[in-house]
């Protein structure tokens, strides 16, 4: 009997169904050793060496693996192929004590027969380069987070952390969240409206004024209200004519199949999924779905890649697919590869793709929940449109010209339809075509709806996960398994929250934690040092950089400057805000504090007196929210609570009555579906914003999206907020759209 050990007991289960009797496939359950929780686990004075210890959780599991271990012929470490599997392999190799020749090494991208028997006949040694480059960067983060968080804890309020990564991304949150508030919007005007033929006064064309005197208009070149009215006023009354038709095709390729980062970001904008829900649908895709008679069958290739590399068995089925269900026209001429422009991928990888381009999503649409159906729809779809042609667009230019006091005036109008689909046949965009009458050179036109428009420039918008990613990614800082994660923990640290839209929003705590790293801690939070920490983990993994010389160069100066910083700087020095207000237990001014939920009032007289309230602004809210709200078991006034979850309302006869209710906010909207209850807003157990009736249980009723309150014009659903400043109509079967008015 060999024996094969992965990280996961669903992986497991998907290798064991297929491969017989001869092989035994355990799960090691992820990590079975790591640094101890209780101490920094790291020698510093004899090369960072660290101390690994196996957690309690781990014992059983080691100790059922040493056993199975023994009685087997050969063990096959079948961890995923990635900096955090090789370490996981090396782990259980340390652990297992086996004679060196009885262990291999295994790796795939995905899991299907052919790819695991593959492997098995190419068996090597784990990769010691892979190993330092991940335990360098776990020696990074600890050091940073055991030594910096203890003094935030000194220094500000007990319970707060920082960390290596995470702190760079909440340094982008929070200067965009400042670039937002600074923000002046700046006004500016245009003059737009439509024209037709008197001849034929149903076919419209919506123009606007690009050019005086053949200088193009900048975008601030309308000023002013005066301004737009001095032009709209003899323009209204223009004699208008067509000077150009102008026709062109234009081409669209097709993009690269997915990698991790860019998935995270398609699945965002058009799945509303987060980071860390992206991750977990795939690493299912990925270890194996029950498909019925079909067994249980990984469906996508490993999903932590930067390599937008495609196999050519792959390539060449997905071409004979498409040959035979959409025909010649529907393949590219010859077969497509893609070259990365992630800096240092790993071009060994592959790119996230189907297993088998022949499992369609509607085939395997009765087997997955619905969440990862979407998103294996997504995969399949962008991986099998790499092998169609480009998709080609005939694009129109129509200009009008009129003229006054001999200055000529041009409005123009852009048209695109879509002359071929290509690629958008199977993986179709938010493309909006706009048709143009038949016009040509010299028809003379009506000016219809001519006005004068009023715009304003919008501040930055806040981050996304999708936006994140990608600015991650373009500054260079973390890795396709680090995303996520640094997304998730800036929440779970309540640095962050989402807001409406999926919106990533700093909270008070996060701009003093980032304002204290900032000025005493540059290197930590700085952009370029953490980009340049990467491409250090990368060159470790590649052999060309020995892991504790980079490790020394990092943490000699952060200590130095850890132990400067400590002694210079007191907690007064960071926040020593008195009020006017008086304590109403000593008579003794209140003051501004900190604590693990922001700034809150304090006593001065601490610790004689440990009076706290909230600040003013912040009671006021809280009075609000309170305000008549009694407890409908006991009828005890309601009062408000903060927990690790956030606010919530508690009876305040507890603990006698332990009632217990979420904050809910009104939407304005009253349930199209029972005519009683207004639409709430509510989280789900995920974390995701949604809105349902307020008569729940009894009413049902909900959506993902906030609606309006206004109800379509097409069918009577409710209207709600869709992305890209769009309203659209709740009822999925109705294709009612507007854009959201200014």
């Amino acid at each position: 009997m060999n024996l094969i050990i992965v990280e996961s007991p669903t992986k497991a289960r998907t290798i064991g169904k297929f491969l017989g009797k001869s092989y035994k496939v355990v799960s090691s359950l992820g990590h079975i050793r790591d640094l101890p929780q209780s101490k920094l686990g790291i020698d510093k004075e004899h090369d960072f060496a660290p101390d690994y210890v196996i957690p309690p959780k781990s014992r059983k599991i080691v100790s059922d693996l040493k056993k199975v271990a023994v009685r087997a012929g050969k063990i096959y470490l079948a961890t995923d192929e990635d900096r955090e599997g090789e370490a996981i392999s090396w782990h259980l190799e340390n652990i297992l004590h086996a004679a060196p020749d009885k262990v291999s090494r295994i790796a795939f991208h995905e899991i299907t027969e052919e790819a695991v028997r593959a492997a098995l006949e190419h068996p090597r040694i784990v990769d010691l380069r892979l190993v330092n480059a991940q335990q360098a960067r776990r020696i990074l983060d600890r050091l940073v987070g055991y030594e910096l968080s203890p003094f935030l804890w000194r220094k500000v309020a007990r319970g707060l952390s920082a960390g290596r990564v995470q702190s760079v991304a909440l340094r982008l949150i929070v200067e965009r969240e400042r670039a937002i508030k600074a923000f002046q919007a700046e006004e500016y005007w245009t003059i737009e409206g439509g024209f037709i033929k008197s001849s034929a006064p149903d076919e419209f064309v919506k123009a606007k004024l690009v050019a005086i005197d053949a200088k193009n208009l900048e975008k601030f070149a309308i000023k002013t209200e005066e301004d737009a009215k001095k032009l709209y006023s003899f323009l209204k009354n223009g004699e208008f004519k067509v000077k150009r038709v102008q026709g062109k095709d234009s081409v669209r390729n097709p993009q690269p199949p997915f990698i991790t980062s860019t998935l995270q970001q398609e699945a965002n904008r058009r799945l509303g999924y987060s980071a860390k829900q992206i991750m977990l649908l795939a690493q299912q895709l990925y270890e194996g779905i029950d498909l019925g008679d079909e067994g249980t069958v990984g469906l996508i290739t490993y999903m932590r890649t930067d390599s937008v590399n495609l196999s050519e068995k792959f390539i060449g089925e997905t071409r004979e697919y498409l040959r035979k269900n959409y025909g010649e026209r529907f393949v590219s001429k010859s077969p497509t590869h893609f070259k990365t422009r992630v800096k240092n991928a790993q071009e060994a990888h592959e790119a996230i793709r189907p297993t088998s381009v022949a499992r369609t999503p509607e085939l395997i649409k009765p087997y997955l929940e619905p969440q990862t159906w979407h998103l294996y729809d997504l995969i399949w779809r962008k991986a099998v449109a790499t092998q169609m042609p480009s998709a080609v667009f005939s694009a129109t230019i129509i200009d009008i010209q009129t003229k006054h006091n001999g200055s000529e005036y041009i409005f123009r109008a852009n048209g695109a339809v879509i002359k071929s689909p290509g690629f958008l046949k199977i993986y179709p965009s938010e493309i909006k075509e706009t048709v143009l009458p038949k016009l040509v050179e010299g028809d003379k036109l009506l000016p219809k709806d001519l006005r004068p428009l009023q715009h304003f420039t919008e501040p930055p918008a806040r981050f996304t996960d999708a936006s994140l990613v990608k600015t991650l990614e373009e500054y260079g800082i973390g890795r396709p398994s680090t995303y996520a994660p640094i997304i998730s923990t800036v929440i779970e640290r309540k640095y962050v929250e989402r807001t409406e839209g999926r919106k990533l929003a700093p909270t008070e705590l996060a701009f003093l934690v980032n304002d204290i790293l900032v000025e005493h801690f540059p290197d930590v939070v700085d952009y370029k040092f953490t980009a340049a920490m990467e491409d250090d983990l990368d060159k470790i993994a590649d052999g060309k950089k020995e892991w504790v010389q980079v490790i020394r160069y990092f943490y000699i100066p952060f200590w130095e400057n850890l132990l400067r910083k400590d002694k210079e700087i007191s907690k007064e020095d960071i926040i020593n805000e008195t009020t006017d207000e008086v304590c109403g237990l000593c008579g003794r001014k209140m003051a501004v504090k900190i604590g693990r939920f922001g700034k809150f009032l304090a006593c001065s007289g601490f610790p004689e007196c440990r009076s706290t309230r909230p600040l003013k602004e912040d009671a006021e809210k809280e009075a609000e929210i309170v305000a008549n709200r009694v407890c409908e078991k006991c009828g005890a006034p309601l009062v408000l609570k903060h927990g690790p979850f956030g606010a919530f309302l508690n009876c305040s006869n507890y603990p006698e009555c332990k009632n217990i209710k979420n904050i809910e906010k009104s939407t304005g909207a009253i349930c199209p579906e029972c005519g009683k209850g207004e639409i709430m807003e509510r989280k789900s157990r995920r974390g995701r914003m949604f809105y349902s009736c307020g008569q729940y249980p009894d009413c049902k009723f909900a959506l993902w999206q906030r609606p309006t309150g206004e109800k379509c014009p097409k069918c009577g659903s409710l209207l709600v907020c869709g992305p890209k400043k769009i309203i659209k109509c709740s009822k999925e079967e109705c294709d009612y759209r507007a854009d959201i008015q200014q």
